[in-house]
């Protein structure tokens, strides 16, 4: 449990160092991404005109979806936490123009939706096996910034990460997703109750929470994989210990 606490008192302490940044990076990645979730939400699954056994199936296609686009952009905002993090630029961290420049996009956003639609089915077909899969892949993102590492490379390296701390990763970032699930549900339950059941309740519901409260998971993912591949190689990146500049 010291490595669990140890590890919420720097995701705190590095939040409130780089917030500045962390927030205007989580803007440029939410915005558009938050009305992607919004309108899944927004979807009326109960109002189709399908048979019961079909409407089970289209409810659990619905519940994935939603985990899927949930999940959606975390991962990629993490890799461009990692870069701002641990960049190897001398002293100096990269400004946000050349993290646009460095950011491996194909490899997030292919490990994004596959790191999404992997949880997203082991939640739906029993809830252990999506937790698992949060957990053992949970890494995958930072690990492709860090390392350079192509998708399938970065996958199993978060498995390779893991494997001997398991339990600090899960006691670490299952609680900080599922804080952040309710502050969204909260936040929604707000906005529906000033601008009413809308589109644009849910897209500004969805936005907001995602830009105060992904930063801490994925500062969280980050500091980690950089404590993990310090204990299995016996050295890593260092982290920068000041904010970027634009």
């Amino acid at each position: 449990m010291k490595r669990v606490f140890s590890t919420y008192r720097r995701v705190l302490w590095t939040y409130a160092r780089w917030a500045p940044t962390l927030i205007v990076l989580a803007t440029i990645v939410f915005v558009p991404l938050g009305l992607v979730h919004a309108i899944t939400i927004h979807a009326e699954i109960g109002s189709l005109d399908i048979e019961s056994g079909l409407r089970v199936f289209a409810a659990a296609t619905a519940i994935a979806a939603l985990v899927a686009t949930g999940l959606l952009g975390e991962v990629f905002y993490t890799g461009a936490v990692a870069i701002s993090l641990t960049h190897p630029h001398g002293d100096r961290p990269p400004s946000l123009r050349e993290i646009a420049r460095t950011i491996k996009y194909r490899q997030l956003i292919a490990i994004d939706l596959l790191y999404g639609a992997i949880v997203a089915i082991g939640l739906v077909l029993l809830v252990a096996p999506g937790v698992a899969a949060f957990v053992w892949f949970g890494l995958a993102a930072p690990v492709v910034e860090i390392e350079r590492r192509g998708v399938r490379a970065a996958f199993a390296r978060s498995v390779q990460l893991v494997h001997r701390s398991f339990w600090v990763v899960l006691a670490v970032l299952v609680p900080i997703e599922i804080l952040g699930s309710t502050l969204t549900g909260l936040t929604t339950a707000l906005a529906h109750d000033l601008l009413g059941e809308t589109l644009l309740s849910k897209w500004l519901a969805d936005t907001l929470a995602n830009v105060a409260f992904t930063p801490f998971y994925a500062v969280a993912a980050v500091l980690l994989t950089v404590d993990l591949i310090h204990r299995t190689e016996g050295a890593g990146p260092a982290l920068h210990s000041k904010p970027v500049r634009a």
